[in-house]
């Protein structure tokens, strides 16, 4: 490893003395050997300090720092002030890299300088069955491969899986770090930086294996909720639609549902107006909603004379809109969104 290393890898960990060194061993398996490991230990009550200790011993790339109990931003914002690296990996204590991982990811920023973050596809550990949510949208995420695609989809959910990026230190001096607040820190740091014109991609390999387990902060912190997600996107999504939508602040919601009117509110709280709903429930159709007509997709008008939100979270009724909005000659970022 030379004085100052390529990447720095980002790792903040509490209480993981059975999976952190099963992530250690992986890290330290990787082909491209200038980094180090910046663990960053969030006040752990059992044996991970020791584990970090003894993994620093082996080897002097492993770099242990702890702190009392003050949560995983916190964590996250020691880490990249230790790094010393130009780059920056994150890595969470119970997931595995593949062993060309860094190595992968630095050629590429090497190769485009233009882009300041990549991540990768990831592979889903958990029971795909029993989480089927979380294991589709692995699915999803894993499509989003072009810093095009991701930049579209982003107000879908978040487009990359943080466990899994790699980007330039700078970003965080010039952006910001990570935010501490009731909402998702990696999600609202995407947002943020792709707002500021910070170019992401991802690479077509599976170089992370992402645990999913019962006791995840995705699962039991309100920081994850679905509502969360919603509320941190709408100013960010308020603002695109400021800069790319012609008929703005008017769009025309593609989804009439409880739930997706519950969470529209936070886009049309912003004073975002909704000049018609489309829906395909023959019950609603001719009703109002908030004073805009709920419409057959047949009476949507062409594209240039309406911006269309595709406000449905179902996976497949999200598709079905898309090709339906293709074939009208409605195109992606110019005459609708994706948003749910």
């Amino acid at each position: 490893m030379s004085a100052q290393p390529k990447i720095s890898v980002v790792l903040p960990v509490r209480d993981e003395e059975e999976l952190l060194p099963g992530t250690l061993e992986s890290l330290l398996r990787q082909s491209e050997p200038d980094f180090e490991v910046i663990a960053v230990d969030d006040g752990s009550s059992d044996g991970t300090a020791g584990i970090l200790a003894g993994f620093a011993a082996r080897d002097q790339r492993i770099k242990p720092a702890a702190q009392d109990r003050a949560g995983i931003v916190t964590a996250l914002n020691r880490g990249l002030a230790e790094a010393r690296g130009a780059l920056i990996a994150r890595i969470d204590a119970d997931d595995i890299a593949h062993p060309d991982r860094l190595r992968l990811q630095a050629g590429f920023l090497d190769r485009a300088p233009e882009t300041g973050l990549v991540a990768s596809r990831v592979e889903y550990l958990g029971d795909a069955r029993k989480n089927a949510g979380l294991a589709h949208f692995v699915d999803w995420t894993n499509t989003l491969t072009s810093p095009e695609r991701i930049s579209l989809y982003r107000f879908v959910e978040s487009p990359i899986i943080h466990p899994s990026v790699m980007f330039r230190r700078e970003l965080a001096g010039q952006y910001g770090d990570y935010r501490d607040g009731p909402f998702p820190e990696d999600y609202e740091l995407w947002l943020r930086w792709m707002e500021k014109g910070v170019r992401m991609a991802k690479l077509d390999e599976t170089l992370t294996q992402w645990r999913d387990r019962p006791g995840r902060l995705t699962r039991t912190d309100s920081r994850y909720s679905v509502e969360a997600f919603y509320r941190t996107k709408a100013p960010y999504l308020h603002r695109w639609l400021e800069r790319h939508n012609p008929r703005h602040p008017s769009v025309t919601v593609w989804g009439s549902g409880r739930a997706s009117r519950q969470r529209l509110k936070f886009l049309t709280d912003l004073g975002v107006r909704v000049e018609a709903f489309v829906d395909i429930d023959p019950r609603k159709i001719g009703y109002q909603i908030g004073g805009a007509d709920v419409i057959w997709p047949d009476a949507l008008p062409g594209p240039g004379n309406c911006f269309v939100l595709s406000w449905v979270a179902s996976r497949g009724a999200r598709d079905e809109i898309e090709e339906e909005l293709g074939q009208r000659g409605f195109r992606l970022g110019e005459h609708y969104l994706p948003c749910a």
